[in-house]
């Protein structure tokens, strides 16, 4: 083989031939869909300046008189990170043209690889002719054409081509793919960025499936342009069906704007418009949408009832939302950031599926945050949005009821260097909470006459400061035994303004409970706690090659009792959530809050237990029981939201807790876990879960029972399972379906099933859903469906109507 650099400028651009270029064919059923162009790489080469060519080949020909250069037998040429492979190519000096056959292959320095047989192109590249062209870019995107020819180096003419983004099948290359676009011809416009398709077929399976004369969209180069987006069908009951067109405005390489439209059967035009705007340190977005209701009468329910908070009952009700959001960084440790929604009723980005706004609970946020180290800060201003529907005619004093939040702080710092051999970390927190409604949660009364049994949130303000410090060394003996010391100092400064209404149900729930009526106006309290965990993890290997732990447990914790407990002194705003199970077993301080103290002295005891075995399997075990050792037990002391009551820590020994899980290699996954009463042994509280991932069968079952908790709002046993299986009828087939059924009030709470297809390029999913209130039974149905072409888009739904089970 011989080796040798061309002598001219002109014959070095023979390594440029691939400026042949295959384009995207864009189309999903039936319309031209600009906004979607894909971008398919440049096929033209990029070559540094001042690079040199190198050329390889068994033979190279230098013939004066007819003024060509031939490369004969594995011809080879490099440049500038660019290859062209090739049995044969031929330079001609007099009519500037470059000729390659034979498997010629090229192959870009990005990646994208361009085959053909034949390849004639002038050295400058504005004219030029390709036959039986195929193109394979980085992103696994694949275009062919019988021909291809180049005029004037800015219209490129692709002949008989076609384009998929399915890759070939390996055991049969010659069968269709799943999807594919053939044109008779195409037409590269270079200098508008547009791409012509004429005579063109959509493709199925093989099948075609849509036809278009002609349609025009853009560039595969330009990663941005105007243009129709790909639209969006669905069905509610309350709403009908709907369908949704967005369009997209490519105002700027840094800014954009999306406006859709939406019709919807039973309630008319939604309009939405989404402003983006991005920066070299961060982004943010704006976003507003309404509808002028033609049917508000379709959310009440069969028994009369206003079933939405925006459909109040008056004809042509007009709903609508602001949202923005963005997010900068101020250096490489700050950011600062907001989410904020504004709305006409709570309920109408939920009920209208607005993206980014659709959550059950949105919450509304300015926020400060930093990060270096182990060192953290966060302070934010937020409001909650619960965007229920409710059969509550009050919608304004139910919406008031959420607490404006002005602001909350975090901070977290742990030294780097050890305190007197140990860790010691500090935090603040600090909140100021605002509500414009008293927050009063109705129940069938356990105190007659009464109904008002808890007070979740006062009217008016209350703000708290709290610093906390804790120090915690381990020290381990030589029998193994882990004896871990801990020190820990809180102090609260509090201040709270009541309203008269929240002062008369205060009076009211402390008549109720016997207790004394003392909200304080402002206080400070402190809470020190020693400590000492003591464990003693023991290891057993058997014979068999499994590996057991066995680590015995115990921890007491001394300290004084809570101040301003026994009375309805404070308010309870960040620790009203209270499970009491084997994951919190071993906590400090059990209250998931600042606004609590855990109290008096008490000692937590158990085991655990974590065993593998050889052939894959893993168990693990947790048991244990807390007791009050000293003081005044914290979860004995009522307060405005009963956070103790029925908690199994509220007597003397707790009740018992427990959990055992058990994990194998095959995909199969299960624990159990449960409160137990202390004297009877009970059943209090109890969780299975169990799940089976594998093929072609993937299942998952959820058991949930809570005992009846009349001191915290609920009279009757909670029974719920929720079930789910999918099962794949072939390799890329699958059907599936899940549903909860709520025992105790022996109702299917909610169902669905699905249907799907999954593949390299194709996406297809199919279901429908049933969700029914426990109060009035009423049904809401919702049908979801999504085909989703790999580069070409998405069509259907936007959101699916069951959790699919993958």
């Amino acid at each position: 083989m011989r080796e040798a650099f061309l002598p001219s400028d002109r014959q070095a651009r023979l390594a440029r031939l691939y400026a042949a270029s295959a384009l995207a064919c864009l189309i999903a059923y039936g319309v031209p869909l600009p906004a979607f162009a894909q971008d398919v790489g440049n096929m033209a080469a990029t070559v540094p300046s001042g690079s040199q060519m190198l050329l390889a080949a068994d033979t190279l020909e230098y013939n004066n008189d007819n003024q060509t250069v031939t490369a004969i037998g594995g011809v080879q040429i490099d440049y500038g990170g660019n290859r062209l492979v090739a049995q044969k190519v031929v330079y001609d000096r007099n009519t500037k043209r470059m000729v390659a056959s034979g498997n010629v292959e090229i192959v870009n320095s990005d990646g994208t690889k361009i085959n053909s047989q034949h390849i004639d192109i002038t050295d400058d590249f504005a004219d030029g002719f390709v036959n039986a062209l195929r193109v394979e870019t980085v992103d696994k995107a694949y275009f062919a054409a019988e021909s291809a020819e180049r005029m004037g180096g800015v219209l490129t003419t692709f002949h008989n081509g076609v384009y998929t983004a399915c890759e070939p099948c390996e055991d049969k290359p010659d069968k269709a793919p799943t999807w594919r676009v053939k044109a008779r011809k195409i037409i590269w416009n270079g200098e508008k960025k547009t791409v012509r398709f004429e005579n063109a077929n959509f493709e199925f399976f093989g099948f075609p499936l849509a036809y278009l004369p002609a349609f025009e969209i853009a560039d595969p180069t330009v990663k941005r342009k105007s243009g129709f987006l790909i639209p969006s069908i669905g069905y509610n009951s309350h709403l009908g069906y709907s369908v949704k067109v967005p369009y997209y405005f490519a105002l700027s390489p840094t800014y954009d704007l999306t406006v859709t439209g939406s019709g919807y059967t039973k309630q008319g035009f939604l309009g939405e418009a989404e402003w983006r705007q991005r920066f070299n340190n961060g982004e943010y977005t704006f976003k507003v949408a309404g509808i002028q209701q033609q049917n508000p009468d379709a959310f009440i329910d069969s028994a009369g009832r206003n079933i939405d908070s925006g459909a109040a009952g008056d004809s042509n009700k007009f709903r609508g939302m602001m949202g923005t959001q963005g997010q900068f960084a101020i250096n490489e440790r700050w950011n600062f950031g907001w989410d904020v929604l504004l709305q006409t009723d709570k309920d109408f980005s939920h009920t209208y599926n607005i993206g980014k706004y659709n959550e059950y609970v949105h919450q509304s946020s300015v926020y400060l945050t930093g990060l270096n180290d182990r060192n953290y800060f966060d302070v934010r201003a937020m409001h909650f949005e619960v965007q229920e529907n409710t059969l509550n005619d009050n919608v304004a004093a139910r919406s008031g009821q959420q607490p404006w939040v002005l602001p909350s702080l975090d901070y977290a710092y742990i030294p780097d260097a050890s305190v007197a051999g140990g860790q010691l970390s500090l935090n603040v927190n600090t909140r100021v909470i605002r509500r414009e409604d008293l927050d009063e949660t109705y129940f069938t009364p356990y105190y007659p006459p009464s109904g008002t049994q808890r007070v979740r949130g006062i009217e008016g303000e209350s703000s708290r400061l709290t610093a906390e410090a804790e120090w915690k060394r381990s020290f381990v003996t030589d029998d193994g035994l882990v004896l871990t010391p801990l020190l820990a100092l809180q102090g609260d400064v509090d201040y709270v303004r009541a309203s008269s209404a929240s002062l008369t149900a205060i009076n009211q729930m402390a008549t109720n409970l016997g207790e004394q009526d003392d909200m304080r106006s402002s206080f400070a309290r402190y809470m020190a706690t020693a400590g000492l965990e003591m464990s003693w993890p023991l290891l057993f290997s058997l014979a068999s090659g499994s590996s057991h732990v066995f680590e015995p447990m115990a921890q007491v914790f001394l300290r004084p009792n809570e101040q301003y407990v026994g009375g309805l002194s404070i308010p309870n705003e960040d620790a009203q959530s209270m499970v009491f199970d084997a994951t919190t077993l071993f906590e400090r301080d059990k209250f998931s809050g600042y606004d609590r103290i855990e109290g008096g002295s008490r000692a937590n005891v158990g085991l655990r237990y974590s065993g593998s075995y050889i052939n894959g399997w893993g168990t693990n075990a947790i048991f244990g029981q807390s007791y009050q050792i000293g003081g005044e037990n914290s979860f004995a002391a009522p307060d405005l939201v009963n956070v103790g009551a029925n908690s199994g820590l509220e007597t003397t020994k707790s009740d018992y807790v427990g959990l055992f899980g058990i994990t194998s290699p095959n995909g199969f996954a299960a624990s159990v876990s449960g409160r137990f009463d202390e004297q009877s042994f009970e059943i209090r509280r109890a969780e299975f879960k169990a799940a089976y991932s594998g093929l072609p069968v993937s299942l998952s079952a959820k058991y949930a029972f809570i005992q009846a908790q009349p001191l915290y709002g609920f009279t009757t046993d909670r029974h719920e399972v929720t079930l789910g299986a999918s099962t794949h009828l072939a390799e890329n087939w699958r059907v599936f379906g899940t549903g909860t059924y709520d025992l105790q009030e022996g109702l299917l709470v909610k169902d669905g099933v699905g249907f799907a297809y999954n593949d390299s390029c194709f996406t297809y999913l199919m279901t429908y859903a049933q969700s029914r209130d426990l109060n009035t039974r009423e049904v809401t149905q919702s049908i979801g469906f999504n085909l989703s072409f790999r580069t070409l888009g998405d069509f259907g739904s936007s959101t699916n109507a069951v959790d699919t089970i993958q």
